[in-house]
């Protein structure tokens, strides 16, 4: 009985560790991005916002959001930066091939229980 108390302690204990543990590496590596933006960067905001980076201070992002509107922000603000994706590629083709369906399916489909 007396083994059961530690093991119970170590067992709230150690997820708790690794969870705090997790966050902190987040929040560095959300923080080391704010630091790395530069002018042309395409953004999100913690808002939902997207813009572009037009200018950098030490404690603010100016945003264009659209032709000639620029808004500032604070670099918390920044979510992430947008990865522009390669207008070259192509997706894959869907086939319009007809889908055969059985009777039953269709009488189902079309009856309104």
């Amino acid at each position: 009985m007396d083994f059961l108390f530690p093991l119970l302690i170590l067992a709230l204990l150690v997820p708790m560790f690794f969870g705090i543990r997790k966050q902190k590496r987040e929040a560095e590596k959300v923080s080391s991005m704010q630091e790395s933006l530069k002018v042309g960067d395409s953004v999100i905001t913690t808002s939902g916002l997207y813009g572009t980076v037009v200018d950098l201070d030490e404690t603010t992002v100016d945003l264009e959001i659209a032709e000639e509107v620029v808004t500032t922000w604070l670099r918390q603000a920044i979510r992430e930066v947008r990865v522009e994706e390669p207008v070259g590629e192509e997706t894959p083709a869907v086939t319009d091939a007809p889908v055969e369906e059985v009777v039953d399916q269709t009488e189902t489909r079309l009856t309104k229980d």
